[in-house]
This record gives C-alpha cells, sequence and structure tokens, in this order.
C-alpha cells in the first residue's frame, strides 16, 4: 500500500455537522488522504430519528452520504448513521454504526463495534421510536445526578459515557470509516467476477 492511496482527494464532505462524527471522520482518513479538507454539512437521513435494524442504519448512511454528495464539488461524500440492532443471541439490542464512503462510482459501507444501552432506554426507543440519545441524556443525568464529574455527551457521547471515556465517540465513528475504507481501497478484490452466477 502506498503512504496515502487517497492522497488525491482534496474535498470531503460529510452528511453531519456532529464535532465528534466529523473528528472521526478526520482521524481515520489523515493517512490516506492527509491533505484532505473534511466539511460537515447538514443534511437528513430520510429514516426514522431512531433507527432499528439493519436495513434502516444503513439506508440512513447511504442517503446521509448521497445528501452530502449533492451539496457540492467533493472527492468523496460520507454518511454515519447510529441505529439499535436486535442481536437475539445476546438477548439484548446493541447500539451500531454504519458509515458509507462515496467516491462518486462506489459505495463503501463499514460497522463500527456494537455496545448495550441500559434496558430501560432500550424499551422506550423500540417501543415509542424516541431517539435513544435523548433517553439516555435523562437517565444518565436521573442516575448519575446532575453534579456528577463526566465529560458531555458533545464530547465523548453515550458509550464514551458508558466506557468512562475510554472510547469516545469520536472512535467510535472512526472505527466505521475505517471498516468502510477497506472496499473503497481495494475495489478490485470486490468486484464480482460473474461465475456461478
Amino acid at each position: 500500500m502506498s503512504a496515502a492511496p487517497l492522497s488525491g482527494f482534496r474535498r470531503v464532505l460529510v452528511g453531519s455537522t456532529n464535532p465528534p462524527k466529523l473528528e472521526g471522520v478526520r482521524s481515520a482518513l489523515v493517512s490516506f488522504a492527509p491533505g484532505a479538507e473534511i466539511e460537515g454539512v447538514d443534511v437528513s437521513s430520510g429514516v426514522p430519528e431512531q433507527p432499528l435494524g439493519f436495513p434502516e442504519i444503513v439506508a440512513g448512511a447511504r442517503q446521509r452520504a448521497a445528501a452530502a454528495r449533492k451539496r457540492g464539488p467533493c472527492d468523496l461524500s460520507v454518511g454515519y448513521e447510529d441505529g439499535l440492532v436486535e442481536i437475539s443471541a445476546a438477548g439484548r439490542w446493541f447500539n451500531i454504526g454504519c458509515a458509507a464512503l462515496d467516491d462518486g462510482e462506489t459505495v463503501s459501507l463499514g460497522l463500527s463495534s456494537g455496545f448495550a444501552y441500559p434496558p430501560e432506554c432500550v424499551r422506550r426507543a423500540i417501543g415509542e421510536r424516541l431517539s435513544i440519545g435523548d433517553l439516555f441524556d435523562h437517565f444518565w443525568r436521573d442516575h448519575m445526578g446532575e453534579t456528577a464529574s463526566h465529560a458531555s455527551a458533545l464530547s465523548v457521547g453515550n458509550v464514551g459515557k458508558l466506557t468512562d471515556g475510554a472510547l469516545p465517540r469520536s472512535d467510535y465513528t472512526r472505527q466505521a470509516v475505517l471498516c468502510a475504507l477497506a472496499e473503497l481501497l481495494h475495489q478490485d478484490l470486490y468486484q464480482e467476477s460473474g461465475a456461478g452466477r
């Protein structure tokens, strides 16, 4: 692999203005496209505020990337969407993020790791289709107290709160973007040969 395989990329539009998400994209791409300008744009995901299941999560990420690309010329557009996925073998719903990278020809996808929210938050998020982020903010304040010394959601996110800062939101986003880069960097390996179809 060359030192910077996407070094020709100059402008990257991200379908979000959330600072930790933008930092996650920036830190994932810095080694591959070191000269790229990363810019966030406010776009709609086109899915419910609380996505449930992989189809809605992936659709949200894809639609954010597509909407960002329409906002102006760019070498790459990025969409990122979090949602809840039921893992029946674990008996829980897990928060999982999906990143979609669109270079104008290929849309590659990658997923983050998954973490479980407290069951009380999950029940309401699923039953009432409320944002689990908002539910968790209230839950956290009620259980930890307003004076609890923890970083704000804006800096570390809820995954950062639940891991006592060990996995901040920016790193969580970075995971999904790096996983999506696999196909973007090696598109020839992902092309269907046509054999057996």
